[in-house]
């Protein structure tokens, strides 16, 4: 490898029908599947909450949020992302959570292994890459701090 190319640790994020790309430092931590049920008349995407380090956090299904379905995780499968926020509300709500279908895994990458693709992105996708010769969605992280916000609320 080329001395002056620059590599980027990822977290390849396994949800519903698809992976998602982010870099190391957006999360905070990987945590076993556990939250509360998110009770009557909460919006679809929303799983539950989960009591992380004294703070109780709104755990987002992204493919709920993305348009599709809840799907909560069997079988000791899923776990829950801890993700640092970066929007204009981090002060009201500086993590949120998103809920995993397995074990996310790590990727070193760098520009050369990334290609934008074209294809049909919903709300809480940003764009769709290609990881040498997969597909990963890179998510909308202003969205869903934007559904965290809400679901606080």
């Amino acid at each position: 490898m080329n001395e002056n190319s620059q590599t980027l640790p990822c977290v390849m994020i396994p949800v519903c029908d698809r992976h998602l790309l982010l870099p190391n430092v957006s999360i905070a931590e990987v945590v076993d599947f556990n939250s509360t049920d998110a009770g009557a008349s909460t919006p679809d995407w929303l799983v539950g909450f989960l009591d992380w380090r004294g703070l109780t956090l709104p755990v987002i299904s992204y493919d709920a949020a993305n348009g599709g379905s809840l799907t909560v995780p069997g079988d000791n499968r899923g776990r829950i992302i801890v993700l640092n926020t970066i929007g204009p509300d981090h002060n009201k709500a500086p993590f949120m959570a998103l809920v995993t279908q397995g074990i996310p895994s790590q990727a070193r990458l760098d520009e050369r292994q990334l290609r934008k693709l074209d294809g049909e992105t919903g709300p809480a996708d940003l764009m769709l890459v290609d990881v040498e010769g997969e597909a990963a969605w890179i998510p909308n992280l202003e969205y869903l701090e934007s559904l965290a916000v809400q679901a606080r609320n």
